[in-house]
């Protein structure tokens, strides 16, 4: 197991204490990772995202997203099916599930679709107006004439 001492960025950094307890977050489930249900995460633009979550069986009413500080949850739970079935052979997992992803500062979650036995959840980043770059005009300034008091001797 891997630990780093933050300490260091603690003393000298003001607001940056969210990337520490991030990183906490990340190494402790390292070694937890589940696999169930198989999803991707895919970039469709420069600042637009989808993940894409194999959820076969499930329908709208078994899932659940919920986007809370920075984390995108989303849980499935498959109601109970009638008791009456027989199977001989049961392959499509029917188990409970919940996956949460670390969102970026600024990425907002736009809308969710399922089709197919996928569900999509787009994802979008979008900076304030205040974080976007912006040109700044250089202007030059032009030598003023010294002023001369008079120059005349008597």
């Amino acid at each position: 197991m891997r630990h780093f001492d933050l300490s260091p960025l603690y003393r000298s950094t003001i607001g940056f204490d969210r990337i520490g307890s991030l990183l906490d977050t990340l190494s402790a489930f390292e070694g937890e990772a589940p696999s169930y249900p198989p999803y991707n995460i895919e970039r469709v633009s420069e600042n637009a995202y989808r993940i894409s979550m194999a959820v076969a069986g499930f329908g709208e009413g078994d899932l659940d997203i919920e986007v809370k500080e920075n984390t995108l949850s989303i849980k499935g739970e498959k109601r109970a099916e009638q008791e009456n079935s027989t199977f001989l052979h049961r392959g499509i997992a029917a188990r409970s599930f919940e996956r949460r992803f670390q969102l970026a500062d600024h990425v907002e979650v736009k809308g969710a679709t399922l089709e197919n036995g996928l569900l999509h959840v787009d994802l979008v980043r979008e900076l304030p107006e205040a974080m976007k770059p912006r040109t700044i005009e250089i202007t030059t300034k032009t030598a003023e004439q010294p002023k001369v008091i008079d120059s005349k001797a008597a």
